[in-house]
């Protein structure tokens, strides 16, 4: 059985303790297993380029996942993959990152090992699988883990999968130290874009679907609960790159008030310390605010701060929940959608060349 160790959160500062990989964790690449004992979970919307070029690369991993779950909302979500290809499985049902990720859960079942969940976007290390069981085999109190992210592409226009797939290969071809594992590491960044757990450690946990759509901090949510069993660590061994590209994204207004409901739903949830919760929507409330006069353009800045006062006035009223976000995206138009970024059109440009 698994062993329960609790863990209190550190909000905010370093790493407290810091683990030393074996020696074998670190050398490239390891004997291969005949079967790996991993899941990996990827959950999609309105990218199948980009979907496609990501289980090509789980194919080309040092140790290949035994299974990939491909969760989409709707079949062009997975036009282009090989529906016939081993160790495949793609279902077509619910829409929201939480809802999506426990049917994954669900398809997996208590088969494997290691569960993995890689976004659709995210570009990593062919080295990720390896390293990731050889910790979790090194360390039987680790709970779950996190990587590095080289480049996060949600805090820019968008990172061309191009230049990510070149700064993977150099790094993994440079393999400079990646030794340690940071315990306690602060809440933050963008964790649920790669992220692995012992399958016996989340058993019976699942995201929260009380958080629609994009599900705006169920990573955040899923790892405090998780922590309640043992330790979730950051790790210098695994890395990769966050694409974040903008098509599949949620309107603007949706987004902005998922900003403030979620945190607030979640504060009073407690799987999340209330002061990064209370910052966090005060940052993008502030940011929207600013950049809502001259926002850039590929983000609709004033629909996310419309999205962050009708959150606010919900909250006044007594009225907020984050499953009022569903109303709201019934009344959104189309054009609040996030626009594409210039990365996402080159993209789409290179597909149909």
């Amino acid at each position: 059985m698994f062993q329960i160790e609790p863990i209190a959160h550190d909000i905010g500062r370093p790493a407290i303790r810091r683990t030393a990989l074996p020696a074998d964790t670190q050398s490239q690449p390891m004997r291969r297993a005949k079967t790996s004992g991993i899941a990996v979970i990827v959950s999609t919307r309105g990218r199948p380029q980009i979907v496609k070029a990501l289980i090509e690369r789980l194919g080309e991993q040092t140790l290949p996942p035994e299974q990939v779950f491909v969760i989409a909302s709707k079949q062009d979500d997975i036009a282009g993959l090989d529906r016939n290809r081993d160790g495949l499985t793609v279902q077509i049902g619910r829409t929201g990152s939480s809802h999506q990720r426990n049917d994954g859960l669900a398809l997996a079942g208590s088969r494997f090992r290691y569960i993995v969940f890689f976004d659709d976007d995210f570009v990593p290390s062919r080295f990720w699988l390896e390293r990731m069981a050889a910790m979790f085999d090194a360390h039987p109190e680790i709970a779950g883990l996190t990587g590095t992210i080289l480049a996060d592409g949600t805090t820019t226009a968008g990172v061309p999968l191009v230049e990510a797939e070149a700064m993977v290969v150099e790094r993994d071809f440079n393999s400079p130290d990646r030794g340690l594992l940071h315990d306690r590491f602060p809440f933050g960044g963008n964790m649920g874009c790669n992220m692995a757990f012992r399958a016996e450690a989340i058993a019976g946990i699942r995201f929260d679907e009380r958080l629609p759509l994009y599900a705006w901090l169920e990573d955040h949510d899923f790892r405090g609960l998780v922590e309640r069993r043992g330790r979730v660590v950051r790790a210098d061994a695994l890395w990769g790159v966050h694409l974040g590209h903008k098509q599949g994204r949620v309107p603007g207004a949706t987004l902005g008030y998922a900003q403030i409901a979620n945190a607030v739903y979640l504060a009073r949830k407690g799987t999340v310390p209330k002061p990064y919760l209370a910052k966090l929507a005060s940052r993008n409330l502030l940011i929207n605010l600013v950049r809502s006069l001259r926002p850039e353009p590929y983000v609709d800045r004033r629909g996310r701060l419309r999205g962050n006062l009708f959150a606010l006035l919900d909250l006044v009223r007594g009225r907020n929940a984050p499953e009022r976000v569903l109303e709201l995206f019934k009344q959104t138009r189309p054009t609040l959608v996030e626009r594409r970024s210039p990365a996402s059109q080159a993209e789409r440009a290179r597909s149909a060349a």
